[in-house]
C-alpha cells in the first residue's frame, strides 16, 4: 500500500452573520494587503508535501472568488459547499475524492477565517498526529475563568477550567473516517469535525496551537489580525 497523503480543505462557505457585515463575506475581507481567504490558504501552501488545497466556498461568492489571486495556482481547487458546516467539509471531502485523494489520506481542515495560522503549527500538528486514526487538532489550553450565562444575562455558573482547551484548526483526519463521521451526525449539529469523530467514539489528540491563531469573528479583530499578519509577512521576507 502507497503511504497516504496530505490534502488541505479550506471551509469558506460561511457568511459571517457576526460580523455584520451584508455586502461580503468576512473570508472576502482585506487585511495587511490580502483577502483573509487568501492568509488561510497561503499558509497551508507552505507546507510542503500537500497535495492540493480544495476550497469549499459559497454558491453566490463568484464575483469575490474571481478577484482572488489564488485562481493560477494549480494546487488550489474549488467546489460549492451548502447550508451548514458538515455539509460543507462533505462536499469538500468529495471534490478531494474526484481529484486523487483516497479514503486513507489526512485531510487538514482549516476555518478560511483563521488567518493568521503559521505554517510551523500546521507543520506541528502533521508532526505529532502521525499516523493516529484518531486524528487530531491545534488547540490550547484556556487560560482564563471560564462563565456560564444564564438566559438573564447574569453568572450562573463557573465551570472548572482544569483540562479544558479551545479548539483551533486546522484539524487532522483520515478522509474516510471523518466522512462516515459526518454523515453519522447528519441530523444533529456538530460545532466542528473532531466533535462528529467524538460522536463515534475517536478521541483525537490535542496539539499545542499558537495563541494568535484566533478567529476573525466580530469587526473589532480586524485591527488585530492586521497587525499581527503585517508582522508574520515581515518575518517571512515579504
Amino acid at each position: 500500500m502507497s503511504e497516504p497523503r496530505y490534502w488541505g480543505l479550506v471551509a469558506a462557505a460561511g457568511r459571517g452573520r457576526r460580523m455584520g457585515d451584508d455586502t461580503r463575506p468576512k473570508q472576502y475581507h482585506r487585511l495587511a494587503g490580502r483577502e483573509v481567504l487568501v492568509w488561510s490558504v497561503e499558509a497551508l501552501r507552505q507546507v510542503s508535501g500537500l497535495a492540493g488545497i480544495m476550497v469549499v466556498r459559497a454558491e453566490d461568492d463568484d464575483n469575490d472568488w474571481a478577484r482572488l489571486d489564488l485562481l493560477s495556482a494549480t494546487d488550489v481547487r474549488s467546489c460549492r459547499g451548502g447550508r451548514t458546516r458538515q455539509i460543507s467539509v462533505l462536499a469538500g471531502l468529495e471534490a478531494l475524492r474526484g481529484w486523487g485523494a483516497e479514503d486513507t489520506d489526512r485531510i487538514l481542515i482549516h476555518d478560511a477565517a483563521r488567518p493568521a495560522v503559521t505554517p510551523a503549527a500546521i507543520r506541528r500538528l502533521i508532526e505529532t498526529v502521525g499516523d493516529d486514526p484518531d486524528g487530531g487538532l491545534l488547540a490550547v489550553p484556556a487560560r482564563d475563568t471560564l462563565k456560564r450565562a444564564g438566559e438573564d444575562g447574569r453568572v450562573s455558573e463557573t465551570p472548572d477550567r482544569t483540562g479544558l482547551w479551545q479548539a483551533m484548526t486546522p484539524q487532522l483526519f483520515p478522509l474516510g473516517r471523518l466522512r462516515d463521521a459526518l454523515k453519522a451526525c447528519a441530523d444533529s449539529a456538530v460545532t466542528d469535525e473532531a466533535q462528529a469523530m467524538e460522536r463515534q467514539g475517536a478521541r483525537p489528540l490535542l496539539v499545542v496551537g499558537d495563541p494568535g491563531n484566533v478567529k476573525y469573528t466580530y469587526p473589532e479583530d480586524a485591527r488585530w489580525l492586521a497587525h499581527a499578519l503585517h508582522h508574520q509577512r515581515e518575518g517571512a521576507g515579504g
